[in-house]
């Protein structure tokens, strides 16, 4: 850590690639960052061998996971070098705690590798307050920040929805229920209303499923495969309500673009999203109970979004949510955990 005029320089290695064009969370934490942060990207030499303060871990499976078998091995230790490294040189590490848990299963030997990766971390980032961190002593929350100032997505925000139009986008995976939704929508009896799914699969069944619901239905439409910034803001801002019927959520930075983009969404009943319910306003946030998202439900949401047309602010309140905020709640965070003392709040809510 060097020592410049008045606040300290700080050096922070995020362990995210570098950013590609496409909107994603390393763009935010490079863009947010204040001018005595210096930030870096991951590549593993410059992890093993670079000078940084802080090691910022995000998605600490995406480190141990690798595509080919051969690899596995090889990965795994590397990644026990890399917390080697990091232990011996006193480097201080940070994790931001997107998911509780992986979404997908690595298996007893990778759960093990993570464990040991927690006990190692100086401090824990947490999205929204209802994140339950390991007991440290630095703990901070600090909010996924919002996405009105990409010029990508700000340009589109200005195009009318289409009438009635239901959206899904992202990645296409098992957990997020998407076969769940083109279930429900498909018994659903509103004539008048048409399903887009956006997204590129990771599953082939899916895939399968939902282009065959597009081919037999004309009120169901899809473009699976990867969508640019700028077609993904056009998609967005046609639809009338975002519905992301997850079978499982803790935080979704799809569910904040879509309310920076001044459109609805329907998520799980989850803690994390009863508080964002509350913190954007009314009209905004529509929650379900139940496991999977079914016909009745989804015809009881838009019930009840068409209900609150009449009373629904031109914005949800993402106040709370500026980067330039983000950005400084790091700094602060990353300088109570390589200062000794008592920690101060970094948290931002």
């Amino acid at each position: 850590m060097s020592t410049t005029e008045g606040r300290p320089g700080i050096t922070v290695l995020h362990a995210l690639a570098k950013p590609d064009g496409k909107t994603r969370y390393v763009d935010h934490m490079i863009d947010s960052a204040p001018g005595e942060l210096t930030v870096k990207t991951f590549s593993w030499p410059e992890a093993m061998f670079g000078r940084y303060d802080v090691f910022h871990i995000h998605w600490p499976e995406n480190l141990i996971r690798t595509r080919t078998r051969w690899a596995v091995v090889p990965k795994r230790l590397l990644f026990v070098a890399l917390m080697a490294r990091l232990r011996l040189s006193r480097r201080a590490v940070v994790r931001t705690i997107h998911n509780v848990t992986p979404h997908e299963s690595g298996g007893p030997v990778e759960d093990g590798l993570l464990r040991m990766c927690d006990g190692m971390t100086d401090g824990f980032v947490r999205l929204n307050r209802t994140t339950e961190a390991p007991e440290r002593e630095y703990v901070a929350t600090i909010p996924h920040g919002h996405y009105k100032d990409r010029p990508e997505y700000r340009r589109a925000r200005t195009s009318p929805p289409a009438e009635n139009r239901l959206l899904y986008f992202g990645l296409i995976r098992p957990y997020k229920g998407v076969d769940d939704l083109v279930d429900a929508f498909r018994t659903l009896d509103r004539p008048d209303t048409t399903l887009r799914v956006v997204g590129k699969p990771q599953d082939p069944d899916l895939a399968r499923k939902v282009r065959e619901a597009g081919e037999r239905h004309e009120s169901i439409s899809c473009r699976l495969e990867f969508v640019p910034d700028s077609d993904l803001g056009r998609e967005i801002a046609q639809a009338r309500l975002v519905v992301l019927p997850y079978r499982e959520m803790h935080n979704s930075g799809s569910a904040i673009l879509a309310l920076s983009m001044a459109r609805p969404v329907v998520v799980p009943a989850t803690p994390v999203n009863l508080e964002l319910r509350d913190e954007v306003g009314p009209g905004w946030v529509y929650l379900y109970d139940s496991p999977a998202l079914d016909a009745p439900t989804l015809q009881s949401v838009l019930e009840q979004v068409s209900a609150d047309d009449a009373i629904r602010p031109a914005e949800p309140d993402l106040s709370g949510r500026d980067w330039s905020a983000v950005g400084e709640g790091h700094y602060a965070f990353y300088r109570s955990v390589l200062a000794p003392g008592p920690a101060p709040d970094s948290s931002l809510r």
